[in-house]
């Protein structure tokens, strides 16, 4: 701890370091554990009651309050014990095994290192976009509440993303503030010697310094890189400027930089990560440099390398469409990485640039980074299980002659950090019914602890969180409206906008044609009518951003503005401009339905709707993404038939109908159906089982869990084994790889003889080989998915004694229904531990 401190002596800077205390406090505002776990809430309050409610950041509040109120508040025995308590906890949670110690104590897994473009954590450290930044935060927060032992890489950005304003006429308008470092929770990341460490990298010739930060995540650190360092060109230091800002050039330097880059503050920090998990593409070139490094310590060639290094990367794709992808043309690739190719990997560029193609051998083709992530992995995964099958479908043309439920993508359907997203009054229902500690663990007894809550409790944190919502929505709009210069009559509407007794709807996302945002507005009349019925109305929040240079997302929010405006709805709807962590906080809090209304199947997982289930609110979806698995109509409402229907304008209206005649006959009556106790009974049944069963399902502690022993553990078991031995495996698959592709052509199989005996057939064939050991293939009876069945293998062995002149005979008999045609022969490579066909491509089927 002494050395720890005598370290960050700079981090202190620009606090009154001598105040008694000042470090203590300093170390809690620095840990973003207080994003979910608001223990330390009224300490800061304490400090500027205004200034917490605004920023939500304690880290800017130490650096704001006057010296005379921080030795006031410090000297206060009420706020030391508290502040003591706190630092206790967190000293507590640092030490106490967590559930991976528990669960896996023998593992040989000491780190994973987490690549992501963004990370949502706090509006206090704005460094995302949307859902992939979401997904990342909540992963590593679970991370830390698990206690993995994850290392996550990202990079600072000076601007992050933009900030959204609503101008007189409805339309977006983007700014773009600048993030203070100064004001930000995070610090330097510095040497022993108490120097910060920077970085260098090579970008078409230049040299570029890499400053870097670090960020406390409970007990999960997430370090930074920018090139906003003074030594820097200038347009050099702009790289970081803002997330996915700028063309291909900047994007292939900012993906050199998280990938590259990140990868060398890894090595620099003595960290040797087993597994390295690409949250998407972006950070694809990672695979590249982990490679180089190993080539050098192990003195082995970069297909040896690779072969050693891709058994511990994971890569999961949360694309849904190819256009999607990064693409980096061959020029570009030549001027940033061509040199890097010869000088660095000592392979030929082309070598490289086969990495992320699907034709190695079209020299035209662009290079794909999620093709470089599949081509250096030993896993890949996609968000959800409709978003598994859509990812096999969009990679089938890297396996070709594969069946397409064998391309190698499976899934973890996302989940969200529940603590971070419940409101106050959820917490309190959710420790009455599990304890303070249930997101820790396991989740089983989630259900049975819900049963004991009773209906009233349940109703009451509905009213409560509603109630919420409804008082911050007047300010958020007061002041909207204020900011836009709207009459001083709308700013007095806004002052008595929305009813807490009202049902009430949110729909906030991303402003772009495939979430379909405007559905609703299908027949403006209709839903008029829906929103303002006399005895039963509704009332509808909408947020969401559309990216900056998006004219038809722009014109989407247009339309919303606008349609509020002309029919003077600001009773029953309100479209709130800057969405951001803090919004999204009391939206999901206090929405009684969510509505999602995207293109199937082109929301891969969606996780704003999972939000709501620790909250008691409900979906209303298309069943797309997530949903396509969670849906029962006992916990919430679906539209669409799980058919694609691509743009169809009348597959549009039929589906706005069918969200028209839910809310009518279905949504709308069950809300206002109340008993003799004006308890809505029906609906709080609802709530009950979509919280008991969907919350723990889609959980971040699932998903993080599953991740762990599906993927972590099974990868970093087989890094270390390939990397034995200065690679000796590694050496064994790529000489077996090159054997079998320079023979595979010369393999061939004769007639499969059949026999039926009993229910079950004997199958024999004589396959020549063509010089490969029977030991490094495998020789499978293969039947295709068809009418119902789903597809069967069934592995051949050699016959004893079973060498004849036209090859080795293989057999096996098995028990089937199905018919003789229905099965042929394949071989497949099988040698080493060789994952088929992410690794070995190569398949022959009996002609």
């Amino acid at each position: 701890m002494e050395e720890q401190e005598k370290n960050n002596r700079g981090l202190y800077g620009f606090l009154p370091s001598d105040i008694e205390g000042i470090r203590t406090l300093a170390r809690l505002a620095l840990d973003l554990r207080w994003s979910w776990d608001h223990a330390a809430d009224d300490l800061w309050r304490q400090l500027d009651a205004e200034l917490w409610e605004l920023t939500q950041n304690p880290w800017i509040m130490l650096k704001t309050v006057s010296r005379e109120h921080l030795e006031q508040k410090l000297r206060d025995k009420a706020f030391q014990t508290k502040m003591d308590e706190l630092i206790s906890q967190k000293q507590l949670s640092e030490t106490t095994p967590s559930w991976f110690q528990n669960a896996h104590p023998e593992s040989p897994l000491s780190c994973i290192a987490y690549f992501s473009m963004e990370f949502m954590l706090s509006e206090a450290l704005p460094i995302y976009v949307g859902g992939l930044g979401n997904v990342a935060g909540d992963q590593l927060k679970s991370a830390s509440d698990l206690g993995l032992p994850v290392t996550a890489v990202g990079l600072l950005y000076q601007q992050g993303y933009f900030r959204q304003q609503i101008d007189e006429n409805g339309m977006q308008q983007a700014l773009f503030p600048f993030n203070d470092p100064g004001q930000l929770p995070v610090i330097p990341l510095r040497l022993p010697n108490g120097e910060w460490l920077r970085l260098e990298v090579t970008l078409a010739g230049f040299t570029v310094w890499l400053r870097t930060w670090q960020v406390q995540v409970g007990g999960v650190k997430l370090y930074l890189l920018d090139t906003n360092d003074m030594v820097n060109l200038p347009v050099h230091r702009n790289i970081t400027s803002q997330v996915y800002g700028g063309g291909n050039e900047l994007r292939i330097q900012q993906e050199i930089i998280l990938g590259i880059g990140g990868w060398k503050l890894l090595k620099a920090l003595n960290l040797n990560p087993q597994v390295c998990h690409m949250n998407e593409g972006h950070a694809a070139f990672l695979i590249l440099q982990r490679a180089r490094d190993f080539m050098k310590t192990a003195e082995v060639s970069f297909d040896v390398a690779l072969a050693v290094t891709r058994a511990g990367n994971l890569f999961t794709t949360h694309t849904a469409v190819a256009a999607g992808f990064d693409h980096f043309s061959p020029a570009l690739m030549e001027r940033f990485l061509g040199p890097y190719a010869s000088e660095e990997l000592q392979i030929e560029f082309n070598h490289l640039m086969a990495l992320g193609r699907q034709d190695p051998n079209n020299s035209s083709e662009s290079f794909n980074m999620a093709y470089l992530a599949i081509h250096g992995s030993g896993a890949v995964n996609g968000v959800s299980r409709l978003h598994g099958h859509v990812s096999r479908n969009l990679f089938q043309n890297l396996f070709p002659r594969w069946p397409q439920h064998e391309v190698p993508v499976g899934h973890v359907t996302n989940g969200v950090h529940m603590p971070t997203w419940d409101s106050e009054s959820a917490d309190r229902v959710w420790t009455k019914a599990c304890g303070k500690d249930r997101w820790r663990g396991e989740l089983q007894e989630m259900h049975d602890g819900l049963d004991t809550i009773s209906d009233e409790m349940l109703w009451q944190m509905r009213t409560t969180c509603r109630t919420d919502l409804v008082n911050n929505t007047r300010k958020r709009l007061e002041k909207q409206m204020s900011v836009a210069g709207e009459p001083a009559e709308n700013l007095a509407i806004a002052k008595d906008a929305f009813d807490p007794e009202t049902l009430t709807l949110g729909f906030a996302r991303r402003f772009v044609a495939y979430k379909r945002p405007n559905l609703l507005l299908h027949d403006e009349q209709r839903f008029i009518r829906i929103l303002t019925n006399p005895e039963h109305p509704v009332q509808l929040v909408i947020a969401g951003k559309a990216p900056p240079y998006d004219e038809t997302g722009k014109g989407l929010i247009q339309q919303w503005v606008q349609f509020v405006s002309k029919h003077k709805l600001y009773k029953h709807v309100v479209f709130l401009s800057d969405y951001d962590v803090l919004l999204a906080e009391q939206l999901v809090q206090g929405a009684d339905v969510w509505v999602n209304t995207p293109r199937r199947p082109w929301e891969a997982s969606g996780t704003s709707g999972m939000k709501v289930l620790v909250n008691g609110g409900l979906n209303l979806s298309e069943l797309d993404g997530w949903w396509d698995e969670a849906y029962t109509d006992e916990v919430g409402w679906a539209i669409g038939d799980r058919a694609e229907h691509g743009e169809d304008a009348g597959w549009d209206a039929s589906e706005a109908n069918s969200l028209y005649e839910l809310l009518e006959n279905q949504i709308v009556p069950e809300f206002y159906a109340r008993n003799e106790s004006g308890l809505p009974v029906r609906w709080i049944e609802r709530v009950r089982k979509s919280m008991s069963q969907l919350t723990p399902r889609f959980s971040a502690n699932r998903t993080v869990r599953e991740y762990t022993e599906q993927y972590y553990l099974p990868a970093a078991a087989n890094f270390l084994n390939r990397a034995a031995e200065n690679g000796a495996a590694g050496v064994r698959m790529v000489t077996a790889k090159e054997d079998l592709e320079r023979k595979w052509q010369g393999i061939n199989a004769g007639i499969v003889q059949i026999q039926n005996i009993a229910n079950s057939y004997q199958c024999r064939v004589t396959v020549q080989l063509n010089g490969i050991s029977a030991s490094e293939v495998s020789i499978e009876m293969y039947a295709e998915e068809s009418n119902g069945l789903e597809a069967e293998i069934i592995k051949m062995l050699p016959e004893p004694n079973g060498q004849e002149n036209d090859g080795t005979a293989f057999a096996v008999q098995f028990d089937s229904t199905r018919a003789k045609s229905d099965y042929t022969v394949r071989i497949i490579p099988s040698y080493e531990n060789i994952q088929v066909p992410l690794e070995d491509k190569l398949i022959f089927w009996q002609h």
